[in-house]
Protein backbone atom coordinates (compact mmCIF):
# COMPACT_ATOMS: atom_id res chain seq x y z
CA UNK A 1 0.00 0.00 0.00
CA UNK A 2 1.51 3.48 -1.00
CA UNK A 3 1.96 6.31 1.66
CA UNK A 4 -0.17 8.95 1.06
CA UNK A 5 1.92 11.64 2.43
CA UNK A 6 -0.70 13.89 4.14
CA UNK A 7 0.30 17.42 4.78
CA UNK A 8 -1.28 20.60 5.39
CA UNK A 9 -4.64 21.72 7.15
CA UNK A 10 -7.00 19.05 8.15
CA UNK A 11 -10.07 20.61 9.75
CA UNK A 12 -12.02 18.42 12.15
CA UNK A 13 -15.19 19.76 10.75
CA UNK A 14 -17.93 20.30 12.71
CA UNK A 15 -21.42 18.72 12.55
CA UNK A 16 -23.75 21.02 11.48
CA UNK A 17 -27.77 19.96 13.09
CA UNK A 18 -30.96 21.70 13.14
CA UNK A 19 -32.83 23.16 16.12
CA UNK A 20 -34.48 20.22 16.53
CA UNK A 21 -30.59 17.93 16.84
CA UNK A 22 -31.49 16.02 13.54
CA UNK A 23 -28.25 16.40 10.63
CA UNK A 24 -28.21 19.49 8.69
CA UNK A 25 -27.13 17.68 5.69
CA UNK A 26 -26.77 21.00 3.67
CA UNK A 27 -25.54 22.69 6.08
CA UNK A 28 -22.11 20.20 6.54
CA UNK A 29 -21.79 19.98 3.18
CA UNK A 30 -22.03 23.75 2.38
CA UNK A 31 -19.08 23.96 5.47
CA UNK A 32 -17.30 21.84 3.76
CA UNK A 33 -17.11 23.08 0.63
CA UNK A 34 -16.37 26.83 2.21
CA UNK A 35 -13.43 25.02 3.45
CA UNK A 36 -12.32 23.42 0.42
CA UNK A 37 -12.52 26.48 -1.35
CA UNK A 38 -10.58 28.04 0.73
CA UNK A 39 -7.64 26.00 0.03
CA UNK A 40 -7.53 23.17 3.08
CA UNK A 41 -6.00 19.84 2.31
CA UNK A 42 -8.41 17.68 4.25
CA UNK A 43 -11.20 17.10 6.01
CA UNK A 44 -11.77 14.85 8.84
CA UNK A 45 -15.35 13.96 9.64
CA UNK A 46 -16.65 12.97 13.28
CA UNK A 47 -14.36 14.04 15.40
CA UNK A 48 -14.41 15.17 19.02
CA UNK A 49 -15.36 18.56 17.47
CA UNK A 50 -17.66 17.14 15.22
CA UNK A 51 -19.81 15.65 18.16
CA UNK A 52 -19.08 12.23 17.19
CA UNK A 53 -20.17 10.93 21.06
CA UNK A 54 -23.20 12.33 20.21
CA UNK A 55 -23.97 10.24 16.87
CA UNK A 56 -24.86 7.29 15.94
CA UNK A 57 -23.10 4.48 13.67
CA UNK A 58 -25.66 5.47 11.28
CA UNK A 59 -25.29 8.98 11.26
CA UNK A 60 -21.64 8.87 11.58
CA UNK A 61 -21.40 7.30 8.12
CA UNK A 62 -24.31 9.65 6.46
CA UNK A 63 -21.75 12.84 6.91
CA UNK A 64 -18.96 10.95 5.82
CA UNK A 65 -20.86 9.88 3.31
CA UNK A 66 -21.91 13.97 2.93
CA UNK A 67 -18.25 14.93 3.03
CA UNK A 68 -16.94 12.19 0.85
CA UNK A 69 -20.01 13.76 -2.16
CA UNK A 70 -19.18 17.39 -1.09
CA UNK A 71 -15.21 16.58 -1.51
CA UNK A 72 -15.78 14.88 -4.81
CA UNK A 73 -11.90 14.10 -4.71
CA UNK A 74 -10.92 18.05 -4.03
CA UNK A 75 -9.55 16.35 -0.73
CA UNK A 76 -9.45 13.32 1.27
CA UNK A 77 -11.63 12.69 3.45
CA UNK A 78 -10.91 10.80 6.64
CA UNK A 79 -13.08 8.97 9.00
CA UNK A 80 -12.34 9.50 12.31
CA UNK A 81 -13.10 5.97 14.86
CA UNK A 82 -13.32 6.72 17.85
CA UNK A 83 -15.89 3.92 19.35
CA UNK A 84 -16.47 2.17 22.69
CA UNK A 85 -14.61 -1.21 21.31
CA UNK A 86 -12.67 -2.45 18.50
CA UNK A 87 -16.19 -4.54 17.85
CA UNK A 88 -17.64 -1.08 17.04
CA UNK A 89 -14.86 0.64 15.53
CA UNK A 90 -14.82 -2.13 12.91
CA UNK A 91 -18.17 -1.71 12.09
CA UNK A 92 -17.86 1.76 11.65
CA UNK A 93 -14.75 1.47 8.82
CA UNK A 94 -16.56 -1.11 7.23
CA UNK A 95 -19.58 1.39 6.70
CA UNK A 96 -17.35 4.50 6.37
CA UNK A 97 -15.15 2.30 3.38
CA UNK A 98 -18.32 1.81 1.27
CA UNK A 99 -18.83 5.52 1.51
CA UNK A 100 -15.50 6.05 -0.05
CA UNK A 101 -13.58 7.51 2.35
CA UNK A 102 -9.47 7.61 2.02
CA UNK A 103 -8.43 6.89 5.23
CA UNK A 104 -9.68 7.34 9.03
CA UNK A 105 -7.72 8.73 12.01
CA UNK A 106 -8.65 6.79 14.74
CA UNK A 107 -8.64 6.61 18.63
CA UNK A 108 -8.16 4.69 21.49
CA UNK A 109 -11.42 2.98 22.24
CA UNK A 110 -13.29 5.36 24.27
CA UNK A 111 -14.60 5.41 28.43
CA UNK A 112 -11.95 2.24 28.45
CA UNK A 113 -8.72 3.31 29.71
CA UNK A 114 -6.22 0.84 27.62
CA UNK A 115 -2.56 0.55 28.63
CA UNK A 116 -0.29 0.02 25.37
CA UNK A 117 -0.30 -2.91 24.54
CA UNK A 118 -4.24 -3.15 24.47
CA UNK A 119 -3.82 0.18 22.28
CA UNK A 120 -1.31 -0.84 19.99
CA UNK A 121 -3.82 -4.17 18.86
CA UNK A 122 -6.80 -1.87 18.80
CA UNK A 123 -4.54 -0.05 16.24
CA UNK A 124 -3.73 -3.15 14.51
CA UNK A 125 -7.43 -4.70 14.26
CA UNK A 126 -8.56 -1.25 12.59
CA UNK A 127 -5.89 -1.41 10.47
CA UNK A 128 -6.42 -4.57 9.11
CA UNK A 129 -10.10 -3.73 8.35
CA UNK A 130 -9.35 -0.64 7.03
CA UNK A 131 -7.02 -1.42 4.16
CA UNK A 132 -6.89 2.11 3.88
CA UNK A 133 -4.23 5.04 5.34
CA UNK A 134 -4.29 5.53 9.09
CA UNK A 135 -3.67 8.20 10.94
CA UNK A 136 -3.40 8.07 14.97
CA UNK A 137 -4.42 10.48 17.18
CA UNK A 138 -2.43 10.47 20.65
CA UNK A 139 -4.33 12.23 23.15
CA UNK A 140 -3.71 11.51 26.58
CA UNK A 141 -4.86 14.83 28.05
CA UNK A 142 -8.78 13.66 27.04
CA UNK A 143 -8.52 10.30 26.67
CA UNK A 144 -5.96 9.24 29.18
CA UNK A 145 -4.15 6.88 27.13
CA UNK A 146 -0.63 7.23 25.59
CA UNK A 147 1.37 5.82 22.65
CA UNK A 148 4.37 7.13 23.77
CA UNK A 149 7.41 7.59 20.15
CA UNK A 150 8.81 3.83 21.56
CA UNK A 151 4.74 2.33 20.78
CA UNK A 152 4.68 4.35 17.44
CA UNK A 153 8.79 2.85 16.66
CA UNK A 154 6.86 -0.69 17.49
CA UNK A 155 4.02 0.03 15.13
CA UNK A 156 6.23 0.85 12.25
CA UNK A 157 5.47 -2.20 10.80
CA UNK A 158 2.29 -1.74 10.17
CA UNK A 159 2.17 -0.31 6.88
CA UNK A 160 -1.30 1.37 6.95
CA UNK A 161 -0.43 3.53 10.14
CA UNK A 162 0.82 6.57 7.69
CA UNK A 163 0.84 9.93 10.39
CA UNK A 164 0.07 10.54 14.01
CA UNK A 165 -1.75 13.81 15.40
CA UNK A 166 0.06 14.39 18.42
CA UNK A 167 -2.04 16.17 21.05
CA UNK A 168 -0.17 16.19 24.29
CA UNK A 169 0.03 19.29 24.57
CA UNK A 170 3.83 18.69 25.15
CA UNK A 171 5.78 20.45 22.18
CA UNK A 172 8.93 18.32 23.08
CA UNK A 173 7.12 15.23 21.89
CA UNK A 174 7.47 16.56 17.94
CA UNK A 175 11.32 16.24 18.61
CA UNK A 176 10.89 13.12 20.37
CA UNK A 177 8.65 11.17 17.69
CA UNK A 178 11.10 12.48 15.06
CA UNK A 179 14.45 11.25 16.54
CA UNK A 180 12.65 8.04 17.59
CA UNK A 181 10.79 7.37 14.54
CA UNK A 182 12.56 9.65 12.01
CA UNK A 183 9.90 9.95 9.17
CA UNK A 184 8.55 7.38 9.15
CA UNK A 185 4.79 8.96 9.75
CA UNK A 186 3.66 12.38 8.87
CA UNK A 187 3.48 14.57 12.04
CA UNK A 188 -0.19 16.47 12.39
CA UNK A 189 -0.28 19.05 15.55
CA UNK A 190 -3.65 18.32 16.91
CA UNK A 191 -3.87 21.41 19.31
CA UNK A 192 -4.86 24.72 17.85
CA UNK A 193 -2.30 26.95 20.20
CA UNK A 194 1.03 25.10 19.11
CA UNK A 195 0.54 25.46 15.24
CA UNK A 196 3.47 27.55 14.94
CA UNK A 197 5.38 25.70 17.41
CA UNK A 198 4.95 22.54 16.08
CA UNK A 199 5.40 23.55 12.50
CA UNK A 200 8.64 25.03 13.26
CA UNK A 201 10.03 21.62 14.74
CA UNK A 202 8.54 19.85 11.57
CA UNK A 203 5.20 18.59 11.76
CA UNK A 204 3.99 17.85 8.22
CA UNK A 205 0.43 19.50 8.93
CA UNK A 206 -2.34 20.90 11.33
CA UNK A 207 -5.91 19.31 12.71
CA UNK A 208 -7.51 22.42 12.94
CA UNK A 209 -10.56 23.66 14.87
CA UNK A 210 -10.80 26.92 14.26
CA UNK A 211 -9.28 26.80 10.58
CA UNK A 212 -13.10 25.50 10.15
CA UNK A 213 -14.28 29.19 10.52
CA UNK A 214 -10.71 30.86 9.07
CA UNK A 215 -9.88 28.16 6.32
CA UNK A 216 -7.79 31.25 4.45
CA UNK A 217 -6.10 32.01 7.38
CA UNK A 218 -4.81 28.56 8.65
CA UNK A 219 -3.60 27.88 4.99
CA UNK A 220 -1.88 30.85 5.06
CA UNK A 221 -0.06 29.99 8.23
CA UNK A 222 1.05 26.48 6.70
CA UNK A 223 2.40 28.27 3.57
CA UNK A 224 4.50 30.65 5.20
CA UNK A 225 5.91 28.25 8.04
CA UNK A 226 6.71 25.84 5.16
CA UNK A 227 8.32 28.59 2.93
CA UNK A 228 10.15 30.22 6.03
CA UNK A 229 8.66 33.24 6.23
CA UNK A 230 9.09 32.84 9.78
CA UNK A 231 8.19 36.81 10.96
CA UNK A 232 5.13 37.34 8.57
CA UNK A 233 3.92 33.67 9.91
CA UNK A 234 4.56 34.80 13.27
CA UNK A 235 2.15 37.74 13.19
CA UNK A 236 -0.26 35.92 11.49
CA UNK A 237 0.19 33.34 14.29
CA UNK A 238 -0.46 36.31 17.30
CA UNK A 239 -3.60 37.69 15.48
CA UNK A 240 -4.99 34.06 15.28
CA UNK A 241 -3.71 32.75 19.04
CA UNK A 242 -6.59 34.44 21.09
CA UNK A 243 -8.91 32.45 18.68
CA UNK A 244 -6.93 28.95 18.61
CA UNK A 245 -7.39 29.36 22.81
CA UNK A 246 -10.59 28.93 22.57
CA UNK A 247 -10.31 25.43 20.54
CA UNK A 248 -8.51 24.16 23.99
CA UNK A 249 -11.48 24.20 26.20
CA UNK A 250 -13.86 21.55 27.47
CA UNK A 251 -16.25 23.31 25.94
CA UNK A 252 -13.97 23.44 22.35
CA UNK A 253 -17.97 22.46 20.54
CA UNK A 254 -20.02 25.10 21.94
CA UNK A 255 -16.57 27.49 21.09
CA UNK A 256 -16.26 27.23 17.71
CA UNK A 257 -20.24 26.58 17.09
CA UNK A 258 -20.38 30.15 17.69
CA UNK A 259 -17.61 31.16 15.81
CA UNK A 260 -18.44 29.56 12.58
CA UNK A 261 -22.18 31.53 13.47
CA UNK A 262 -20.09 35.42 14.28
CA UNK A 263 -17.98 34.56 11.21
CA UNK A 264 -21.52 33.67 9.40
CA UNK A 265 -20.43 30.33 8.11
CA UNK A 266 -22.56 28.06 10.27
CA UNK A 267 -25.04 27.61 13.16
CA UNK A 268 -25.08 27.28 16.80
CA UNK A 269 -27.18 24.05 17.42
CA UNK A 270 -25.20 21.30 19.23
CA UNK A 271 -26.72 18.43 21.06
CA UNK A 272 -27.69 17.98 24.29
CA UNK A 273 -26.29 17.97 27.07
CA UNK A 274 -24.05 19.96 25.38
CA UNK A 275 -26.03 24.16 24.95
CA UNK A 276 -25.04 26.92 23.68
CA UNK A 277 -22.60 29.13 25.63
CA UNK A 278 -24.46 32.00 27.96
CA UNK A 279 -23.86 34.52 30.29
CA UNK A 280 -20.03 35.71 30.71
CA UNK A 281 -18.28 32.92 28.69
CA UNK A 282 -20.72 33.77 25.86
CA UNK A 283 -19.99 37.27 26.40
CA UNK A 284 -15.70 36.92 25.93
CA UNK A 285 -15.72 34.02 23.23
CA UNK A 286 -18.09 37.34 21.30
CA UNK A 287 -15.31 39.64 22.02
CA UNK A 288 -12.91 37.52 20.95
CA UNK A 289 -14.27 36.81 17.89
CA UNK A 290 -14.96 40.26 17.42
CA UNK A 291 -11.64 41.81 18.03
CA UNK A 292 -10.45 39.35 15.76
CA UNK A 293 -12.41 40.35 12.48
CA UNK A 294 -11.98 43.90 13.47
CA UNK A 295 -8.18 43.33 12.98
CA UNK A 296 -8.44 40.38 10.18
CA UNK A 297 -5.41 40.84 7.88
CA UNK A 298 -7.43 41.70 4.26
CA UNK A 299 -4.22 39.44 2.55
CA UNK A 300 -5.45 36.30 4.06
CA UNK A 301 -9.35 36.59 4.50
CA UNK A 302 -11.32 33.95 3.61
CA UNK A 303 -13.64 33.97 1.29
CA UNK A 304 -17.73 33.03 1.22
Amino acid sequence: MSNPRWQGIFPAVTTKFHSNERIDATGTARHIDFQIRNGIHGVVTCGSLGEASTLTLEEKIEVTRIAVETSNGRVPVLANVSETSTREALRYIDGANNVGVAGFMVMPSVIYVADAREAMANVRAMAHAAQKPLMVYNNPVAYRVDLKPEHMLELADCEQVVAIKESTGDIRRITDLRNTVGNRYQLFCGVDDLAFEAMALGCDGLLAGVGCAFPRETVALYDLMKSGQWAEALALYQWMTPLLHLDVSNKLVQNLKLIDALVGVGTEHVRLPRMPLVGAEREFVTAVVQKALATRPAKYRSVD
